[in-house]
């Protein structure tokens, strides 16, 4: 079934929302790789293989967030992320889940990127911006939003997933070549945005630890913006189920998760919400947890 380029909200929310098109001053942003989210299992990636109790603890940790605004990462399909957000949130997947796109699909299963928002938010459904230069790649599509189209300033929103194996330093192979390219288009995306004076959020797995002091995909990113990490000082507190002992967790030292904005955002209480350790033990979770930050509205509109 074809999405709805525009979600309408009903006319009582239409009556809450103040007259520059914001029901409030903030909205939460969230960000989740939920690792191979999928109703459909198979055998040689164990990670798919989710029983209805995993299904309730993600929900459950997804409830304990309070988004408005849930960027995702590795689902495959509506429903699979239907099961953790319910039924207050519209889904809007990658344009590469449909029919027209199926030479950029796997056969088996698909690691989608999309969002999650609230049902009051009135949302303009863009095509993805492809991230990758080959007509063929089943990677790398980003989801592309706007929050409040009609209002006086629509925050343009991306989520996204870069190609991995160039976490740090960059070295000339083809993983931080890949990489590199990537954050090239993201910084096209970028500059469109600021010359139009466009407020934007991206979130996403960046596969890279854009906080290093100096750091390459960073400057690649933002190279001629006022672009700002909201996750250069977030603690990683992440712990996941280790690889090496399934009966033991694993804590990263660093993201590879990132939140990026305009300088016409305004943002605080950037975290990272991480896993009770029995949860991570219990479960089948994810290898990444999420990240929040609140976004205070009232910059663009003076309130």
């Amino acid at each position: 079934m074809e999405r709805k380029k525009i979600r309408l909200i009903s006319l009582f929310s239409c009556l809450l929302i103040s007259p520059a098109g914001f029901a409030d001053t903030s909205i939460k942003f969230s960000t989740w790789n939920i690792e191979w989210l999928t109703n459909d299992p198979i055998k040689s990636i164990k990670s798919t293989q989710r029983e209805e109790k995993d299904f309730a603890a993600l929900a459950n940790h997804f409830s304990t967030m309070k988004s408005d605004v849930l960027a995702f990462q590795e689902v495959d399909s509506e429903q699979a992320i239907e099961k953790l957000v319910g039924n207050d949130y519209h889904i809007y997947l990658s344009d590469r889940a449909n029919r027209s796109y199926q030479r950029n699909q796997f056969d088996d299963i698909n690691q989608y990127t999309g969002f999650a928002i609230d049902k009051n938010i009135p949302v303009l459904d863009k095509p993805d911006i492809k991230l990758d230069k080959s007509p063929g790649s089943k990677l790398r599509f980003g989801t592309y939003v706007i929050l409040y189209p009609d209002s006086d300033s629509p925050i343009h929103a991306l989520s996204i997933h870069l190609k991995a194996r160039c976490s740090g330093k960059y070295k000339n192979n083809r993983h931080c070549q890949t990489l590199k390219q990537q954050g090239i288009q993201l910084n096209q995306w970028i500059l469109e945005r600021e010359q139009q004076q466009q407020p934007y959020i991206i979130l996403g797995d960046f596969n890279h630890n854009l906080a290093y002091r100096n750091d390459w995909l960073w400057n690649d990113v933002t190279e001629g913006t006022q672009a700002v990490l909201l996750t250069e000082s977030t603690n990683a507190s992440c712990k996941v189920r280790s690889n090496k002992n399934p009966n033991k967790t694993h804590q990263f030292r660093s993201l590879i998760d990132h939140i990026i904005t305009s300088d016409l955002l305004l943002s605080h209480n950037t975290v990272q919400n991480s896993f009770n350790t029995a949860d991570v033990l219990n479960f089948q979770m994810s290898d990444h947890c999420p990240i929040s930050t609140d976004i205070d509205t009232s910059n663009l509109y003076g309130k």
